[in-house]
């Protein structure tokens, strides 16, 4: 879906209205991360749902994809249980706030339910910052430019 950016002339910045059904900073909206989450729970495990919900790409891949998308819902879920007293912090899954809420749309429900704290909350929910950080990775082994430096001896029998 294209959403419309505008920009404010007096702060220089631009901004856009996100219907509540997208999932921010992910190609789907909420409905479809929710159903992902679903199928994982009711599989065998990962890669059994991986089967069914990617068969155009391999395994891998899909395993991937899948656990990028639970990642990002059940770190979610540790941080609304959080936000909301009404919640059990041992007990929030999709599932059982589908129950409780009666709803089967849980994480459209639960935008509008901390819409107050939605510049704070990580993606796909809410706008703040992501909260799962990739570990930032070593600088690369590239050798200098130029020929190749012989390795020093270590001293081994020949």
């Amino acid at each position: 879906m294209r959403v419309t950016r505008y920009y404010c002339p007096t702060a220089h910045e631009t901004f856009s209205l996100l219907p509540d059904c997208l999932a921010s900073r992910f190609p789907s909206d909420l409905d479809d991360l929710e159903w992902v989450v679903t199928q994982v729970a009711a599989a065998r495990g990962v890669e059994a749902a991986s089967d069914t919900l990617r068969p155009d790409i391999d395994l891998p891949s899909a395993v991937r994809w899948i656990r990028r998308r639970l990642a990002v819902v059940r770190a979610l879920l540790v941080i609304v249980a959080g936000l909301l007293p009404e919640l059990r912090v041992c007990d929030v899954s999709l599932g059982t706030l589908g129950a409780a809420w009666a709803t089967d749309r849980v994480l459209v429900t639960l935008r509008g339910r901390v819409a107050s704290h939605l510049a704070i909350l990580p993606p796909p929910l809410g706008f703040g910052p992501r909260s799962i950080r990739r570990p930032t990775r070593a600088p690369g082994r590239q050798h200098a430019m130029g020929a190749a430096r012989a390795k020093p001896s270590g001293g081994g029998s020949t």
